[in-house]
């Protein structure tokens, strides 16, 4: 393929000498005639393992070609690569000047061709911005409509510097945020021998993709330090904590609990977090991260209320009361909290939940329900199908099939709230469908 690179800083210099390694003639592009000058003597201006070889050999053999002229590398090519730096304003918000900048040049260089031509963004920009200010741009720019006569992706980077290379040759994904099939198609074309999963996706999930894989890495680090300062603070080896902590595969160094959904509850995970927090305390361990669990949790929890509130009806029925599928505990679960709230705020309320049993309950799920929610026994109900008659709105707090089967079943006029993304593919079947992170 023919490409142009808008911006050989870090990432634009890996992308140019990467592809160009792989056969594809690139046309890099940048303001900075040091750079320019560097590059075309087979020198990588940026500090990266293996990157002047790779540099010094298309060079040598006439695979990476760079300059300054904008408009001269987007008419040579079929593909442009958009990847300059968004950096941060003093408010938090990014700069955009020099994206939307490089955006103005190759608009106007599209301008005065007929040729397909694809606008990649690799920069890192916030969900909404390619839609919503580049496309404008290179729309007004070429006097040409996006989609029709030109393509545009996003397509995130995920290179860490000091092992950009390998990064570039062995990503955990390629993500592909496409405006339309003809351009994801020609995106695709770049990366045609990496062996990865490849996502084929919208721009904006593309774009907030990138932001949540960095939020989780920043996230882990300061978990890990947290943790780690508490045990030292107990005369604990933090590091020996975290290692045992990530053997176990199948929970904690997992795709378990990060599908967005409802709150968590039970009687382990608040208690544990509570008695975390509690000991951070003693000990005059500062851990605002881990402080911040349960407070966020309850948010969640006052999101759903919130929903169930917007909707404007007074018949709630809740399918769900356990905290999870497949038990009947009833301890700090949610959808109880969702329950009182709602009926303190005057609401009437209708429960069904498979697994729960009053004559079974024993121990301190009974002395629970005893003790704080005598109340809710007299809210249950034997039939779901009482509840889907006697409701206006539907709330789905759990993943249970028989929830599933029941809302299949609903009338088209009532609303369904669903809290676990369980009964998505039933949205078609009611007026309003209302999916709490979704």
């Amino acid at each position: 393929m023919k490409i142009s690179i808008f911006g050989l800083g870090y990432v634009g210099c890996v992308t140019a000498a990467c592809l160009a390694n792989e056969g594809h003639k690139v046309a890099g592009v940048d303001v900075n005639q040091v750079k320019v000058n560097l590059i075309n003597s087979g020198k990588s201006p940026i500090v990266e393992p293996g990157l002047d070889t790779i540099i010094s050999e298309v060079v040598r053999n006439g695979n990476l070609t760079v300059g300054t002229d904008a408009s001269a590398a987007v008419l040579e090519s079929d593909i442009s690569l958009v990847c300059v730096g968004t950096p941060s304003n003093t408010n938090g918000n990014l700069n955009y000047m020099y994206v939307e900048n490089v955006c103005r040049h190759i608009g106007t260089a599209m301008h005065s061709t007929t040729k397909y031509h694809v606008v990649v963004i690799r920069s890192t920009v916030l969900p909404g911005t390619v839609e919503e200010k580049l496309i404008p741009i290179l729309e007004g720019c070429s006097n040409k409509r996006a989609g029709i006569d030109f393509g545009v992706c996003m397509n995130p980077e995920f290179l860490r510097e000091g092992t950009a290379i390998k990064d570039f040759y062995h990503p955990g994904m390629v993500v592909i945020g496409e405006l339309d099939e003809k351009s994801g198609e020609m995106a695709q074309e770049l990366y045609k021998n990496i062996d990865a999963p490849f996502v084929r996706t919208s721009i904006k999930i593309a774009e907030m993709v990138k932001y949540t894989c960095n939020a989780f890495h920043a996230l882990k680090v300061v978990f890990s330090n947290e943790i780690g300062s508490l045990c030292k603070a107990q005369g604990i080896d933090g590091q020996k904590v975290m290692e045992t902590f990530m053997l176990d595969q199948q929970l904690n160094i997992s795709p378990k609990y990060l599908m967005p959904g409802f709150a968590f509850g039970g009687s382990c995970l608040p208690k544990d977090v509570r008695a975390m927090a509690y000991r951070a305390k003693e000990v005059d361990v500062e851990s605002p991260l881990l402080n911040s669990i349960l407070p966020s949790n309850h948010l969640h929890i006052q999101k759903a209320i919130n929903m169930i509130e917007q909707t404007g009806k007074k018949e709630i029925g809740i399918l769900g009361l356990s905290f999870k599928p497949n038990t009947d505990d009833l301890r700090e679960s949610p959808a109880v909290v969702v329950v009182e709230t709602l009926l303190g705020r005057g609401y009437h309320v209708h429960v069904y939940d498979e697994k729960l049993e009053l004559s079974n309950l024993v121990g301190a799920n009974k002395l629970f329900l005893e003790k704080e929610i005598p109340h809710i026994a007299n809210l249950l109900y034997d039939s779901v199908d009482e509840i889907m008659n006697l409701s206006d709105v539907i709330v789905v707090t759990n993943s249970s099939g028989v929830y599933q089967e029941a809302v299949a079943q609903v009338n088209r006029d009532k609303i369904l709230i669903d809290l676990v993304g369980a009964v998505k593919e039933s949205s078609k079947l009611v007026d309003e469908y209302i999916g709490i992170c979704w």
